[in-house]
């Protein structure tokens, strides 16, 4: 039996084998390495408190990530299929490493997040962001 997500050493392990997964796929990362080319150093530790946040209610993560998504989209457009495969590899992640109420939370605020932003970047005229 696997564990659920406890810790942020688990949120640590999550986030990285997500990414390496990302960084893998051609289908999204030319998201991370041409599009917008990512200092993963800066980048992970985001995501971490962006994660422990959701999950832990942390109060760690500071930003916008619906405006940050919405200023990538304007330089390449994400479509539906880049949400499905980051979606697809996430719970993959997820599945292949925890077990439990947190990691069914996680999956299921990631396929909540990929949805808002879906249809916010869509109702964005002249790829002005709708907030």
């Amino acid at each position: 039996m696997k564990k659920d997500i406890e810790t942020t050493e688990d949120i640590v392990l999550l986030v990285n084998s997500f990414y390496e997964k990302v960084k893998q796929d051609n289908s999204i990362s030319f998201f991370f390495t041409k599009v917008v080319p990512v200092n993963w150093e800066k980048h992970l530790p985001v995501m971490y408190r962006f994660w422990e946040n959701i999950i832990f209610h942390s109060g760690g993560y500071v930003g916008n990530p619906m405006l940050v998504h919405a200023q990538l989209s304007a330089r390449h457009t994400m479509q539906p299929s880049h949400f499905e495969k980051w979606i697809a590899l996430f719970n993959a992640t997820v599945d292949e490493l925890f077990e439990g109420a947190n990691a069914a939370l996680a999956k299921q605020r990631a396929h909540s997040i990929a949805t808002v932003m879906q249809i916010k970047i869509a109702a964005s005229p002249n790829d002005q962001p709708v907030y």
